[in-house]
């Protein structure tokens, strides 16, 4: 078990976790995954980060529905559900029922998402998980 660790997640293989320009996230060693796949099994594996940073669009579906709908000026919501790849948004849901369930401690976590509508939803998921979370 990996233990002492930070987790970035982004499905951008060129995004390096200290070299963002619109966040300046921790001088650290980062462990990085690419999907919810790998984050959950990171964390199962492994137990929880000490430091979490998310992405929100994890697919090129995902981009693609986003930019479709900001034309809109978000006036049509987007269908998530629908996408074969889950989002950084259900990455932060898993997470906050993972530590829920244990009653445990949300590790630190950033929100580096370039994505201001999905990047609030996973500041709210996990936030509200805080907020039940008795330990």
């Amino acid at each position: 078990m990996k233990t002492d660790y930070n987790l970035f997640l982004d499905d951008d293989p060129k995004r390096i976790p200290n070299k963002l320009y619109w966040i300046q996230l921790p001088d650290v060693e980062w462990v990085i995954v690419r999907n919810y796949n790998e984050f959950v099994g990171f964390i199962e594996r492994n137990g929880l980060p000490k430091i979490v940073s998310f992405d929100h669009d994890l697919g090129d579906e995902h981009y693609q529905e986003y930019f479709r709908v900001q034309a809109t000026k978000f006036t049509e919501g987007i269908d998530y559900s629908r996408f074969k790849e889950k989002t950084g948004y259900e990455c932060a849901k898993w997470l906050a029922n993972y530590c829920v369930d244990r009653n445990i401690p949300l590790p630190i976590y950033y929100v580096h998402t370039l994505n201001g509508p999905g990047g609030a939803n996973i500041f709210s998921v996990l936030e509200s998980a805080r907020k039940v979370i008795t330990t």
